[in-house]
């Protein structure tokens, strides 16, 4: 399966937060401001505008209690929505912020708090629409607010530079952390989807190769109505009229030939066939076949030794995998790829190289990672293009869970190319099938 194909399936979705989680969080941080506003006033005792607080309180309250009678919680919000709702927890912040000391006050760090939730939800332009927005209001705040509450006569008045350092610190704090947190999060994204991915591929594969236990269970179905037919128009051939004779004569080749093609599959099918189990020779020229005429040779070479030939059950896992690092080469290659097998009493290994360019430095150090790609433009050669490079990351995947371990590296100079090496313990290997119905 290639990038394209995956792709058409493995698009970064579009991310929607549920109205729910923000209507939470709006109503956490309602009860945080009530709490702080009495144990300010009551508890510390300190004199600033407690009612405009209030206020603004309240109206967060009751735009929370329209959101929900007026929609489904549940259900998840267009990301522009989302954006707006938490534009409006800035502005709520900043408006308490204003009758409360400005910058001054130490909370003035909430601002961080919907940034981060953008970071973690909603498309980059609105999360630096947000990032931007919670800035303009620190500013302001830095020169037009409130005495900050404050035992005694005299309000506490910290110098202007000190309050252009906390501008500063909170405009760091939102980029630093929201780059953070952004980049943790579509990584995790990233992964997941290309999890998802590799665990639909392998599931594909799987249903491939249960096709053959499916027609053998259709051949068996079928013989017997296919007998009944053949038995009857034989015997109405006998006494019908010579006109509907041919007919009758036709119908029971008919039926014969469907019996006979039901029967091959049938052999093909059965347990113990041929195409169950393969000696890796036959396994590697399965792999290799489809990549046969695209105009580069593949040489294929079996290093032989005093030990029998390894012999697998066949494994769709496996398949994938060295029939993907195959493409990878044939795509990149010039003119020749080669593939080396050799065994021993303990390893088994699998040697894919090919006469391109090589893997880059700073690809070959992550490659194997999801959405990582280096491939040439169909269109203009030299010129590279990206893609999703699930390919590789999935082939990985599927490979390293039926025991191999997977090492990609280039060849040493003058030569150039690119190589990538399969090994497996032998008894791994040959008792793969096993593994993973037992895994499953």
């Amino acid at each position: 399966m290639s990038d394209d194909l995956i792709s058409a399936d493995f698009r970064h979705p579009r991310r929607h937060v549920r109205l729910d989680t923000i209507l939470r969080l709006r109503w956490l941080a309602a009860l945080g401001q009530l709490a702080a506003i009495f144990v300010v006033s009551e508890g510390l005792e300190f004199d600033f505008a407690v009612m405009p607080c209030i206020v603004i309180i309240a109206l967060s309250g009751l735009v929370n209690l329209a959101l929900q009678i007026a929609f489904n919680p549940m259900q998840r919000m267009e990301p522009i929505y989302a954006a707006l709702l938490l534009a409006l927890n800035i502005s709520e912040l900043a408006g308490l912020l204003y009758f409360t000391g400005g910058l001054q006050n130490p909370f003035a760090f909430l601002f961080l708090g919907p940034v981060l939730i953008s970071a973690t939800a909603l498309p980059t332009r609105m999360t630096i629409s947000l990032g931007i927005f919670a800035a303009a209001c620190a500013a302001f705040l830095a020169y037009s607010h409130l005495p900050l509450p404050w035992a005694g006569d005299e309000p506490v008045a910290l110098p202007q530079i000190y309050l252009v350092g906390v501008w500063l610190s909170i405009l760091l704090a939102i980029g630093v952390t929201s780059l953070y947190t952004f980049q943790v999060t579509e990584e995790a994204r990233k992964l997941a989807d290309a999890l998802s991915a590799a665990e639909l591929v392998l599931e594909r594969e799987q249903h491939l190769t249960q096709l053959d236990g499916l027609a053998a269970a259709a051949a068996h179905e079928l013989g017997t109505p296919l007998s009944t037919i053949f038995l009857i128009s034989r015997e109405l051939e006998k006494s019908a009229p010579p006109e509907m004779a041919s007919d009758l004569r036709t119908l029971r080749e008919q039926a014969k030939r469907c019996r006979e093609i039901l029967g091959k599959i049938a052999q093909l099918s059965s347990a113990g066939a041929p195409f169950d189990r393969m000696p890796l020779s036959t396994l590697i020229e399965e792999a290799v076949a489809p990549h046969r005429d695209f105009g580069i040779a593949i040489k294929i070479r079996l290093a032989q030794s005093g030990e029998p030939e390894p012999v697998v059950m066949r494994n769709p896992a496996i398949l994938y995998g060295i029939g993907n690092i195959l493409e990878n080469a044939v795509d990149f290659a010039r003119t020749a790829v080669e593939v080396n097998a050799g065994w021993n009493a303990d390893i088994v290994q699998i040697v894919i190289s090919d006469d391109g360019p090589g893997i880059k430095p700073d690809v070959l150090r992550r490659i194997g990672e999801p959405y990582l790609s280096r491939r040439r433009s169909s269109d203009d050669p030299n010129r590279e293009r990206s893609g999703l490079g699930l390919g590789v990351f999935i082939a990985r995947t599927l490979l390293e869970r039926t025991g191999a371990k997977v090492e990609f590296r280039n060849k040493t100079f003058p030569d150039h190319g690119a190589i990538v090496q399969l090994s497996w313990p032998r008894d791994r290997f040959e008792t793969t099938e096993k593994t993973e119905e037992t895994m499953a």
